[in-house]
C-alpha cells in the first residue's frame, strides 16, 4: 500500500500578504505626499530639460556656418547677445505702459521675472561663469551644429562656463607682455647709447 504525504508548509519562507492601507490613516496620507512630490520632481526636471533645450537652440540659431571653431571673445559675444535676447520684449513692455491715462501696469509681472532672470544670468557672467555649449572646441561644436532639438541626446551636448572675467584676464596678459616688450626696446636703445659714447670716449 503506498500512502502519499503533503510536505509541510515551510515557515517564514511563504510571501506575507499586503497589508491593505486604511485610507484615513497617516501612511496612507504619507503615501499620498510621497505621490504628488515625485510627480512634482518629474514635472520640474521635465521643465529644466525643455528650458535647457530652448537655450542651447537659441545658441545654435546663433552659430555662423562658416566658423568651424570659435574663439573665446566670440563665445563672449554671443553670451552677450543672449542677454539681451529680452529687450525688444521690454520695450514693448514700456511703450504699453508708458500710453497716457492708462491705470495700473502691464505685464508686471512678467516685466520682473524677465529682469530677474538677466540679473542673475548676468551675475553669473560676470562671476564663476556663464554655462553655454562649447562651441571652443572643433569636435563639440560639430557635434552641436548636428543636434536636431532631440531632449534623449541632450548628454551628448557638451558644455563649458564662459566669462568675461576670462577676456579681461586675456587682454590684461597682453597688455602686460606689450609693456614687457617696450621695456626690452627701451633698454636695448639705453645699452646702444651707452656703447656709443663709450666708443666716443676712446676715439678722443
Amino acid at each position: 500500500m503506498i500512502v502519499c504525504f503533503q510536505p509541510k508548509a515551510q515557515k517564514g519562507k511563504g510571501k506575507a500578504p499586503e497589508k491593505v492601507v486604511h485610507p484615513y490613516s497617516r501612511k496612507a496620507a504619507y503615501l499620498a505626499r510621497e505621490e504628488i512630490r515625485l510627480k512634482k520632481k518629474e514635472r520640474c526636471e521635465n521643465k529644466k530639460k525643455l528650458n535647457r533645450c530652448e537655450k542651447l537652440l537659441w545658441f545654435q540659431e546663433q552659430l555662423d556656418p562658416e566658423k568651424t571653431t570659435y574663439t573665446r571673445k566670440d563665445a563672449c559675444d554671443v553670451v552677450e547677445r543672449y542677454l539681451r535676447r529680452f529687450d525688444s520684449e521690454l520695450e514693448q513692455i514700456e511703450l504699453m505702459n508708458g500710453i497716457k491715462g492708462r491705470q495700473g501696469r502691464l505685464h508686471g509681472a512678467r516685466e520682473a521675472v524677465i529682469k530677474q532672470t538677466i540679473e542673475r544670468e548676468r551675475v553669473q557672467y560676470e562671476g564663476i561663469g556663464f554655462e553655454i555649449p562649447d562651441i571652443i572646441n572643433a569636435k563639440n561644436l560639430k557635434t552641436f551644429r548636428e543636434w536636431n532639438g532631440d531632449l534623449k541626446k541632450l548628454p551628448n551636448i557638451k558644455l563649458r562656463k564662459v566669462s568675461n572675467k576670462d577676456l579681461e584676464t586675456k587682454n590684461e596678459k597682453e597688455e602686460k607682455h606689450e609693456e614687457a616688450e617696450d621695456d626690452n626696446e627701451d633698454d636695448e636703445d639705453d645699452l646702444e647709447d651707452e656703447q656709443l659714447e663709450e666708443m666716443v670716449l676712446m676715439s678722443d
